[in-house]
């Protein structure tokens, strides 16, 4: 038999082959809540319109109501036959309701449909996941506030440079996910427009108010353009690009954890729950939480990949093509709530090795830039001629093995005669991380008012959207 909800220009049923590629409602009826939303939306806007009686939409909302329940319950079935959650949901409301059921789909379209719910599904989830960065961010200022002082090597080429506080570095994420939460905003005030009522292409001559279901469902205002209203993905790209380059800040966190976490670096302990042991090493303790983050963001990236070559060709209005656009952008909106937990979770257990990373502020002459702008300060020499002289100072201490701060005077004046002893009043690592006052430097008094900023901006925000 063909498909009873669709079928009466059909004679025969599909293949099993084409049930198998057809069918959706294996990964779309996550989208339950918004096609029930959107139907009663739907349903109600059509009563007060006097296109379908008031009596017959009570009974549309009842019997959604019911079917919600049914879902949530889990006594609900799903069937493979019925393609996809919106021909399973009318369904099983024809089975409850009976006749008032095929009104329901009166003036719309399963294309208007599937996009208006799958907008809701991301605008959800784009409050969700804000939600989740603010809570990040909150440990990362509070670890950063707590550690303000704690010197540490700042690395370029990941090789040692100059000193900065541990504080300081982990502020830089929290700056980073602010930019992540702008730009998951600006994508959920973008797709804030109602697909419903576009129908399936062209609009239709019933005489529906767009702007009361947008208003219903909480849009700002209906599309403009119904050949762009059901033909329109931007919205998932658009989320999954933020999502993309939110996961890689994320993943840029995860491998300076892997490598400060090692036996080599030993920066940071990670404490029994965020690490596993291996099953022939008794001695091993990996980062394995920080690796998975790390490896997430290829499966969102590739997803964000993924809908744009779906959608690159295709021409307007809907084509099935765009039933693609759903499984792996669960997938990627999901593997990146875990990365944020996780992360989320590693940030508040970890704790940092004060003793080996104030050693290592010190290590590879991270101090040289110090001892160059002193040389500008104190001799007035140009900046050119100071880094040259510092970097012959830097090669006599090499040649010594001592950091800069115990090479002997008398070796740097050899280098440039007017050298004193006051030089060695900023060769020291924590002078140097104190001198850096300039707005948005790792003075430990720059970190303490920066963190204490976002901990007042942040506690407002989560107190807000508790």
């Amino acid at each position: 038999m063909s498909n009873s909800m669709w079928g009466g220009r059909f004679s025969q049923g599909p293949a099993a082959i084409m049930e198998e590629i057809n069918a959706s409602i294996d990964f779309d009826k996550k989208l339950y809540r918004q096609d029930i939303a959107g139907s009663k939306a739907h349903a109600m806007m059509l009563a007060r319109q006097g296109i379908i009686g008031a009596d017959d939409a009570e009974k549309i909302v009842a019997g959604l109501d019911t079917i919600l329940r049914e879902i949530e319950d889990g006594s609900f079935t799903f069937s493979r036959a019925l393609e996809d959650i919106h021909l399973n949901i009318e369904s099983r409301l024809k089975e409850l309701i009976g006749e008032p059921a095929g009104r329901l789909h009166t003036a719309r379209s399963r294309n208007d449909q599937v996009a208006t719910d799958f907008k809701l599904y991301v605008r959800d989830w784009l409050d969700g996941v804000d939600a989740a960065l603010a809570g990040l961010q909150s440990a990362l200022a509070d670890k950063a506030f707590t550690h303000a002082g704690l010197a540490m090597p700042g690395f370029t080429h990941l090789q040692s440079a100059q000193p900065v506080t541990f504080g300081h570095h982990l502020l830089a994420y929290v700056e980073m996910l602010a930019r992540d939460r702008g730009r998951f905003r600006d994508a959920r005030a973008r797709l804030n427009e109602s697909p419903l009522g576009a129908a399936a292409l062209a609009g239709t001559s019933f005489p529906i108010d767009r702007f009361d279901t947008a208003a219903a469902l909480g849009f700002d205002r209906p599309t403009a353009n119904s050949l762009d209203s059901v033909s329109d993905r931007d919205f998932a790209i658009e989320a999954l690009a933020a999502a993309s380059l939110c996961a890689l800040h994320l993943s840029r966190f995860a491998e300076e954890i892997v490598i400060w976490s090692s036996a080599q670096f030993r920066f940071i302990r990670l404490s029994d729950r965020f690490t596993t042991g291996s099953s022939i090493m008794p001695q091993k303790r990996n980062p394995d939480a920080a690796e998975l983050v790390r490896a997430k963001t290829g499966r969102i990236i590739g997803a964000q990949t993924a809908l744009m070559i779906v959608m690159k060709g295709l021409p307007l209005a809907y084509q099935k093509d765009m039933q693609e656009d759903k499984e792996q952008a669960f997938d990627a909106f999901e593997s990146l709530e875990l990365a944020i937990a996780a992360t989320d979770g590693m940030v508040r257990d970890m704790e940092p090795e004060a003793a080996t990373l104030k050693k290592a502020a010190g290590s590879g002459f991270s101090t040289a830039t110090d001892l160059a702008d002193w040389l500008v300060r104190a001799l007035g020499l140009p900046f050119r001629e100071a880094h040259h002289v510092t970097g012959r100072i830097v090669g006599l201490a090499a040649d010594q093995g001592v950091e800069l701060a115990r090479l002997p005077l008398s070796a740097m004046q050899a280098v440039h005669a007017a050298i004193d002893d006051r030089v060695y009043s900023v060769l020291s690592v924590d002078k140097s991380v104190r001198s850096r006052t300039s707005y948005g430097g790792t003075s430990p008094k720059n970190v303490r008012a920066q963190a204490k900023r976002w901990q007042r901006t942040l506690e407002r925000e989560l107190r807000t959207k508790s």
